[in-house]
């Protein structure tokens, strides 16, 4: 496609008493979209900027929409969601196909385009349709839309120069990507970027884990990409103590096969006393219980006599995660404030990672509830919610420990000649993490 169809001369007009019908709005965009498609695959990243500068910008400049005739059909509708639709969509064409490539600095470049249009040299024009693309472009650079797309560069960024949630990237590309009203470019570009940076994280935490209990190797090779210091190797010796026959995922297998065939109602009592069978505390387990047997028992009562399918099963599973994160996607649960309030984030997180053993369909519902977590908190100094960080920390590093991809295992170390006593039984043994396939793409 030539830039020729995109780019059109028109006579200038007063447009914001005018209407156009929204069918002559997407065939324009349309236009634009194949025609970044074909550009973004075939040239070179300053020219794909240079475009998209020219789509979007160069017009505030000269003082004139003439030449971007889909625009001023946007404003001739006075349609300021179908502008924002169309520069989203734009962006997420590129971003996805650069990431593929890895451009990430022509990723950060894009976004600094908007982040500095201000500095554009505005001339002065008396069309009111002007000001409006101002006030629309101002509304999109200050709007969530744009903070999302940010997610996208952030991570490539001085660490002193992002908040603390961008540890958090990955859950937040989940929710990017599980939203159908964002463009299926943007949704394609967050389910891949989200993936690459969990993917990261499993294996430069089992890197790290090998390389600082060998004392043949570099402990400067792989830093630890956690925030909990030394501790994090007592933290992953606690999660993977349980094997055997009372391992978490053996727990899980005999679940299922136990509740095949139950009722509704007789399910609700079993899903309780699976996760909590191994929460020591018995007080906690009480209040837990209490909790979730209220909360079940008025839920769905018109099923209670159907054999447990598919679909309830999965919807249990979900209410489960809303019941330990949040149930209304904006605050958190009341047990979530309890278990964390109470010190007990690696207990909050063995009984989500239950939860997922048991049904593997729900993983994509717990990410998107921690992203909800994580945007209720993000307004708070990383020193004001250090007990949530902590939270977020612990999950990351537990459901690293059971990626499919990775398997951790204790290994009891020699019995050496000190004279010193080691503090702890855990303390005689090493982790061990076998890679079973290449998680770093």
């Amino acid at each position: 496609m030539t830039t020729h169809s995109l780019y059109t001369d028109f006579e200038e007009q007063d447009i914001v008493k005018s209407t156009l019908p929204l069918l002559n709005i997407q065939a324009g965009q349309e236009k634009i979209y194949n025609f970044l498609m074909e550009l973004v695959n075939q040239s070179p990243a300053e020219e794909v900027l240079r475009e998209f500068k020219r789509l979007f910008l160069d017009f505030l400049e000269s003082g004139s929409l003439n030449t971007v005739p889909v625009m001023r059909r946007i404003l001739l509708a006075n349609n300021e969601q179908e502008f924002r639709n169309t520069i989203k969509r734009c962006f997420y064409i590129i971003v996805n196909n650069w990431a593929s490539k890895r451009k990430y600095e022509y990723i950060q470049q894009l976004i600094n385009l908007l982040a500095n249009y201000n500095d554009i040299s505005c001339k002065k024009s008396n069309y009111q349709s002007l000001h409006i693309y101002k006030s629309w472009l101002d509304n999109f650079v200050n709007s969530d839309d744009y903070e999302e797309l940010k997610l996208f560069a952030n991570r490539h960024e001085g660490k002193s120069k992002v908040h603390w949630t961008s540890r958090y990237t990955a859950y937040l590309l989940v929710a990017q990507s599980l939203d159908a009203n964002n463009p299926k470019e943007q949704q394609e570009a967050a389910s891949k970027l989200s993936k690459q940076i969990k993917d990261k994280f499993k294996f430069d935490l089992a890197m790290y884990i090998a390389r600082s209990q060998s004392s043949a190797s570099s402990n400067t090779r792989y830093k630890n990409p956690s925030i909990l210091g030394d501790h994090v190797l007592r933290l992953i010796k606690m999660i993977i103590i349980k094997k055997g026959v009372f391992s978490y995922e053996n727990l899980a297998n005999i679940f299922i096969k136990q509740t095949e065939n139950q009722t509704f109602k007789d399910f609700k009592k079993s899903i309780r006393k699976y996760l909590f069978f191994s929460v020591k505390n018995q007080e906690l387990v009480i209040l837990l219980n209490k909790h979730i047997k209220e909360n079940l028992s008025a839920w769905k009562v018109e099923d209670d006599e159907e054999i447990l399918d598919k679909n309830l099963f999965l919807r249990s599973c979900n209410r489960m995660i809303d019941c330990f994160t949040t149930e209304n996607g904006r605050e958190p649960s009341a047990l979530f404030l309890l278990l964390l309030a109470q010190g007990h984030p690696l207990t909050l997180v063995i009984i989500l990672l239950k939860i997922i053993l048991i049904c593997k369909n729900s993983r994509s519902h717990l990410e998107m509830r921690i992203a909800h977590l994580i945007r209720y908190y993000e307004k708070l100094s990383e020193d004001d919610c250090k007990w949530v960080i902590n939270f977020l920390e612990v999950f990351n590093i537990t459901f690293a420990i059971y990626a499919e991809n990775i398997e951790y295992n204790l290994i009891k170390v020699p019995e050496n000649s000190s004279k010193y006593k080691a503090q702890s039984f855990i303390d005689d043994y090493h982790v061990f993490s076998q890679i079973k396939e290449n998680v770093f793409l």
